[in-house]
């Protein structure tokens, strides 16, 4: 098979090629919302294991190397930086969405992108750029792939490791056949088994570890002439028919269609960003929880029942009735909606240990029931909704159909939101002088020389 009949050959072009300049203005303010978001859900996840606990483990890695560390900023090399923050910004569940593909596309790729661009010194608009590329690549894979590639894998660490890949290449300035081949080694390379989250273990945040630093180190590899294998997506043992096919798809994806739109559509405009720090299949029934109880006025005394109907994959991933740790809360859709209801909202103060220990959300979590809604399964993926029932104390049944969440591209948070949720998770690690200092840098990031300059702030506050 020659490059350019490979599957990834438009991928691997359209990564190779995409320049600051061909960036319209809303895909440059939507990789900037994206950068901000990140560092939102990254920053508290710096100060907690396992990022904590893996920069003991990779302390010979640290002290040199352009890339940094936060909150601290620690010089490092790009590979271990890449490796650490993946982890960072996968912990406290707050990172973005692609919903078509079951994905959290920062994670994996602004994890790299932003190794890379500080390890190499490329400016602020390279660093958006190979944001973009990252997305646009890695979107579309997982699109492709779902949903039937979500029953086993963890689609942030499989498709994640192209998206990485993809930044990677484009900062680096690789040319489309190098691309290419760091594609289909990032291929080779995906991993991430969604049985790693249903326990209560560390493994999931180092699905975006692994996907970030191996999309770094396969892009450095091809820069040196490391080879791969063209046919890495639909060969006979490739991705495709290893990690594609189950009971719910007969076929391959349609790798060729997912490519038809790439550099006109522009699908990081259509990133969800959470407003709840929770897994985001719970999103939609903490929605319509918080809205039926503010525009009714409730209290807890007034509900008797709160029954919530949504789609299998809530129910799978998110049914558990009794969790113990802040992690398992996370997935548990009955203690966010039990959050919801008794304290108005389900950001980070919701998952402190002296709320996952109080006996009255305990309580109440038994009033909260949860099933697969028929019409809510007919529009996922492409639609992550719930129907909400609350059955009050005085005989009133109270519904909401939450066709969207809050954060969806149909709903999204605005920049003054977006913001907000930024001061509230960034304030407390960099205290919030710093926090705005780096707030201002990512705003103007295509007006920075380098990138390594976005650690000013941090730095800052670690002294």
């Amino acid at each position: 098979m020659s490059n350019e009949t490979s599957t990834l050959w438009p991928f691997a072009e359209f990564a190779a090629n995409l320049k600051p300049e061909d960036l319209p203005d809303d895909v440059v303010h939507a990789a900037k919302r994206c950068l901000l978001d990140w560092f939102a859900a990254f920053l508290p996840g710096t100060v907690e294991a396992p990022a904590t606990l893996l920069t003991k483990a990779m302390s010979d890695c640290i002290g040199r190397g352009g890339a940094r560390l936060y909150p601290g900023g620690q010089e490092t090399d790009a590979r271990t930086a890449a490796f650490i923050n993946g982890a960072a910004s996968h912990t406290v569940e707050f990172d973005d969405i692609y919903r078509n593909a079951l994905y959290h596309p920062g994670v994996p790729v602004i994890s790299a992108a932003l190794a890379i661009a500080q390890a190499r010194g490329v400016s602020g608009d390279k660093l958006l750029t190979g944001i973009v590329a990252g997305y646009e690549v890695s979107n579309r894979l997982g699109a492709a792939a779902n949903p039937a590639h979500y029953e086993f894998w963890h689609t942030t660490g499989t498709i994640g490791t192209f998206g990485a890949a993809a930044a990677a290449a484009n900062i680096l300035g690789l040319t489309a056949e190098q691309t290419m081949h760091a594609l289909a080694n990032a291929g080779t390379m995906a991993a991430g088994l969604q049985q790693a989250f249903r326990a209560d273990a560390m493994s999931k945040p180092l699905h975006g570890s692994h996907a970030a630093e191996r999309g770094v180190t396969v892009a450095l590899a091809a820069e040196q002439g490391v080879t791969g294998a063209p046919d890495i997506l639909d060969g006979p043992v490739g991705f495709g028919n290893a990690m594609c096919l189950n009971g719910m798809a007969k076929e391959q994806p349609d790798w060729a269609k997912a490519a038809e739109t790439l550099g006109s559509d522009y699908l990081i405009k259509q990133t969800t960003t959470k407003n709840h720090a929770a897994c985001g299949h719970t999103h939609a029934a903490i929605d319509g929880v918080l809205l039926l109880s503010r525009e009714n006025g409730l209290t807890p005394a007034d509900v008797k029942e709160i029954r919530v109907g949504s789609y299998q994959k809530a129910e799978e991933l998110c049914g558990n009735i009794h969790p113990k740790t802040a992690f398992e809360a996370k997935f548990s859709l009955v203690y966010c909606c039990s959050a919801a209801m008794l304290w108005g909202s389900v950001r980070m103060a919701a998952f402190a240990p002296e709320r996952l220990a109080d006996q009255e959300n305990r309580e109440f979590m038994k009033r909260i029931t949860l099933v697969t809604d028929p019409e809510c399964q007919g529009n996922f993926p492409a639609l992550r909704s719930a129907k909400v029932e609350i059955e009050t104390t005085d005989g009133r049944v109270l519904k909401h159909y939450a066709t969207t969440r809050q954060g969806d591209p149909d709903a999204p948070l605005s920049d003054s939101e977006l913001e907000e949720k930024y001061r509230e998770l960034a304030g407390p690690v960099l205290g919030d002088a710093e926090a705005e200092s780096l707030l201002a840098a990512i705003w103007g990031i295509d007006r920075v020389d380098n990138a390594r300059d976005l650690v000013g702030a941090p730095a800052q506050a670690a002294q």
